[in-house]
């Protein structure tokens, strides 16, 4: 299914026929963020954390005492929202990157939770990826397409993949852990060097030769690590992948769930 996209600019007006959606808490205090901006412009109510108000629709992705839902709790809203999608056709929804502002999570944890949602949706640009296309199955051939100073480094990363020998959702796949931010902060501000070292000494004599403390392997690093993320696997699961002994089955949104 193809969708609308829009460029994640601030808004502060839409269509009439057009629900700014967003995220929020179980609260309803509607104090920062896209939360803020619903409140401001689009009809939200002090004191109402979930579903329609105004022109505005709320997903709860934090609970009444301002803390970070669970994953599996969230995509619970998310179905709801979905319902809701499909019971008014007529009407448009601006989604907000829901989930990936104060309540921490990254966009390859909220996207995927959004796939098969009716046609009225206008999503962030930054989920295309990930309701679009699903997930490959991860092969020796995919990995080492992807993986080589080539496309790590690239000036233009996603021009060098589209050149690639390898198929739409491989193409997708590699799109996704090429533009996710890990070094030297990932999206949430997080340092995550500590965790791309290890996989970078894990990986030392599983077929890798690079200086650990080198720039361009931790950015090698960095790639590994989302890539180990979005699939919900270790170093020695790629190792494996890397040097032909197995291939992994694509992940069920689910299994990515944060209990």
């Amino acid at each position: 299914m193809t969708y609308h996209y829009h460029d994640e600019s601030i808004v502060k007006s839409l269509p009439e026929d057009t629900v700014f959606v967003f995220g929020s808490n179980m609260a309803g205090t509607h104090a920062g963020g896209a939360a803020k901006t619903a409140h401001l412009h689009f009809g939200a109510v002090k004191g109402v954390g979930r579903g329609w108000a105004g022109q505005s629709f709320a997903i709860p992705t934090m609970n009444e005492h301002l803390q970070q839902m669970p994953l599996s709790q969230i995509q619970h809203y998310v179905d709801d929202f979905k319902i809701y999608t499909k019971h008014h056709p007529k009407t448009k929804y601006f989604l907000t990157s829901v989930g990936c502002g104060v309540a921490g999570y990254t966009v390859e944890e909220i996207a995927p939770m959004f796939k098969g949602i009716s046609h009225n949706v206008i999503f962030p640009a930054s989920f295309r990826p990930f309701v679009e296309k699903a997930l490959p199955k991860l092969t020796q051939r995919f990995l080492q397409a992807v993986f080589t100073d080539q496309v790590i480094f690239a000036a233009q990363a996603d021009e060098v993949i589209e050149a690639l020998d390898l198929s739409d959702n491989e193409k997708s796949a590699a799109k996704i852990i090429l533009n996710t931010q890990i070094y030297p902060t990932d999206s949430n501000g997080r340092d995550r060097i500590f965790e791309i070292e290890d996989i970078l000494y894990a990986l030392k004599d599983k077929g890798f030769a690079w200086q650990n403390d080198a720039e361009g392997a931790k950015l090698f690093g960095s790639v590994i690590l989302a890539l180990l993320e979005l699939y919900g696997i270790n170093e020695m699961d790629f190792a494996d992948v890397w040097l032909g002994k197995r291939e992994i089955a694509p992940p069920k949104s689910a299994s990515r769930a944060r209990k």
